[in-house]
């Protein structure tokens, strides 16, 4: 562990109160020059630490930035989820990013953000655009003990994690589109992109990524998405923290992937259609050149959407490109 992350965590766990210098200094096995010298280049990346020779440090305010050290020292002890965290200024993609470490043999939970991507891009090849400092962009390396057919299950905990974490933190309450969007009053805020290697009977790894429009303004969107798409900060009118946010979610990923792997995958299927706008429906799904409609009925224990044809045909569907539509 760096000697920031351990200052970085002795200060927010201080809730606004000091910290020693002494008493960081001989937890740390360092000097309390050293300890004043990293409080120093902090402070040059836009963190307000007050220092008084009595008191000792304490932290002011933030910059709204994504720093690993200061994402590890807040989000506290995980099981999986988070437990490796790195942060680029700029990348192409931080799915590209994290497909390279699963080949290097990087242990699973690694997570990696980026303030902007070049070439961010969501399911069927869309692009996704991502304004730089302005939302929550990034990948995790998963390798889950599960056969390709079951990789849905990993989109499913993604989506109700990331709704909870969005409802407790904004108070908002928005809803699952299936398979992989959350809306806010019908408008899309947040998208989940999933990658994976695998063999016939296994799961090699995963790579779940997320995208979150936190504080995006609408200027900043292609004026073809402005009636379909929204960020936090539009619906709240009020700046979101993206570090606490950030944590909010790495932890309710964390714990959900442990209820996946623990045989509990069934209470996430109870939460899920709790909030789809999706299931109860006539939906159009386009899956390649066919497109098949009917009634969005359930989710299947896979994490397949159940869909009644028009004929009567009761279907299980692992993706495609869904639309409601409308009572005729």
């Amino acid at each position: 562990m760096s000697i920031d992350l351990e200052i970085l965590k002795a200060l927010h766990g201080a809730s606004g109160r000091s910290v020693s210098g002494a008493d960081l200094s001989q937890t740390l096995g360092v000097t309390r020059a050293a300890i004043w010298a990293r409080v120093q280049e902090l402070r040059s990346l836009g963190y307000d630490i007050d220092a008084s020779p009595h008191q000792g440090y304490k932290i002011i305010s933030c910059p709204d930035l994504l720093h690993a050290d200061d994402l590890l020292a807040r989000l506290g002890p995980v099981s999986v989820i988070g437990r490796d965290i790195r942060v680029f200024k700029e990348t192409t993609s931080t799915n590209d990013v994290v497909e390279k470490l699963a080949r290097d043999g990087v242990k699973e939970g690694v997570v990696v953000f980026a303030e902007s991507q070049t070439r961010g891009r969501g399911r069927l090849g869309r692009k996704w655009v991502s304004p730089s400092g302005k939302g929550l962009w990034f990948s995790i390396l998963l390798r889950p003990a599960l056969i390709p057919g079951e990789a849905t299950r990993l989109t499913i905990l993604a989506a109700v994690a990331l709704r909870r974490a969005i409802s407790g933190y904004t108070g908002i309450e928005p809803e699952i589109k299936w398979p992989n969007d959350i809306l806010i009053k019908g408008r899309k805020t947040a998208g989940i992109l999933t990658e994976m290697h695998a063999e016939p009977d296994r799961i090699k790894h995963l790579v779940l990524g997320i995208g979150v429009d936190v504080n995006v303004e609408p200027e900043q969107l292609p004026p073809e998405l402005g009636p379909i798409a929204t960020s936090l900060r539009a619906e709240t009118g009020r700046m979101i923290n993206r570090a606490e946010l950030a944590c909010r979610i790495l932890r309710e990923l964390d714990a959900d992937y442990e209820h996946l792997n623990s045989g509990q995958f069934a209470r996430m299927v109870d939460e899920w259609e709790e909030h789809c706008s999706t299931i109860g429906n006539n939906v159009s799904i386009r899956i390649g050149n066919r497109t098949l409609r009917g009634r969005a009925e359930a989710l299947s224990e896979d994490g397949a959407l159940l869909v009644r044809s028009e004929h009567g045909r009761l279907e299980a569907v692992i993706g495609g490109d869904v639309s409601l539509d409308k009572p005729t």
